[in-house]
């Protein structure tokens, strides 16, 4: 009998510690890849709930640039040039830093992925335009939802 508490109270124990752990690193996720100082901190959703972007971006990017460059379709719910403008975080001095370094939105999650980032070897990592042209472009597009500049 005695055996059987024992056993029972370590299995609760077990699932306390497990849930809190699971809630711990799911607090560490959202820290590691949304950057302080970035506009998409600022926010509660993205252009997609976060799990379906997570999962998707790829798709996403990849339809918006077949769209763009072989349609002319210029609709730009998921372009590239959002996505930089929205997830950027800003040096001490305003100065963009480049999304794709190891500490920054695309950059940390794809290198905790082991995933190639190779999207800027031909694209900017950083707005293409002044900090504060890319907050005013961003206000222009609303606060309830994420940037949606040109591109692809």
């Amino acid at each position: 009998m005695a055996k059987a508490v024992v056993r029972i109270g370590l299995v609760a124990l077990g699932l306390v510690w497990g849930a809190f752990a699971a809630q711990a690193a799911q607090a560490d996720e959202v820290k590691r890849y949304v950057v302080e100082g970035s506009q998409a901190a600022e926010r509660s959703a993205c252009v997609e709930p976060t799990e379906r972007m997570r999962r998707m971006h790829m798709e996403f990017i990849q339809h918006q640039r077949i769209a763009t460059v072989h349609e002319g379709i210029r609709d730009t719910q998921y372009s590239l040039t959002g996505c930089v403008d929205c997830h950027i975080s800003y040096d001490a001095n305003r100065n963009p830093r480049p999304i794709n370094q190891p500490d920054q939105f695309c950059g940390a999650c794809h290198r905790y992925a082991a995933v190639d980032l190779n999207c800027f070897d031909c694209h900017a990592s950083v707005p293409n335009r002044p900090a504060a042209d890319a907050e005013a472009a961003h206000r222009a597009a609303g606060v309830t939802g994420a940037p949606h500049g040109g591109g692809h």
